[in-house]
């Protein structure tokens, strides 16, 4: 009988250590897909903004939508800083919010009462720290995207 019982616990027990293990993976998984995407964004956005920047020179409204536009990526860089992460996606997690930060930064610096300064805009590094960001999809792809 006791032999059944110490059985029964080793079993339960790697049942157990299996299922975290499990949910370990899909937690990855699902960190490495939502962080993808949000990369993805900011790739999207890279190459879209120098035009952008041009067109905002010349027209009120293109500028506008600028403005617009950077308002919610600033918007989705809080929300992607706050995103729950498994433990082994947390140095890349981390390399992403500090591209954040730095992104931020010269977004704000750019804004003047909501308003974009287009030169300080086009003169940041501002291109050069989203290319540094999409960068890290690398190490995404190492946790199984």
């Amino acid at each position: 009988m006791r032999k059944t019982v110490i059985l029964f616990t080793l079993i339960f027990s790697f049942l157990l250590s299996g299922c975290s293990l499990l949910e370990e993976v899909n937690n990855s998984l699902d960190y490495a897909k939502e962080a993808t995407e949000y990369i993805n964004t900011w790739n999207d956005f890279g190459q879209e903004a120098p035009q952008m920047i041009q067109e905002a020179i010349d027209n009120p409204d293109a500028k506008a939508e600028l403005e617009e536009k950077l308002t919610v990526m600033l918007t989705q860089i809080e929300e992607f800083n706050q995103t729950e992460f498994p433990s082994i996606a947390e140095d890349i997690h981390q390399q992403v919010v500090d591209k954040n930060e730095q992104i931020k930064e010269l977004i704000e610096s750019a804004m003047i009462n909501g308003e974009v300064a287009l030169d300080k805009l086009e003169s940041s590094q501002l291109l050069q720290t989203i290319n540094e960001l999409t960068n890290l999809m690398n190490l995404l792809e190492d946790l199984g995207v």
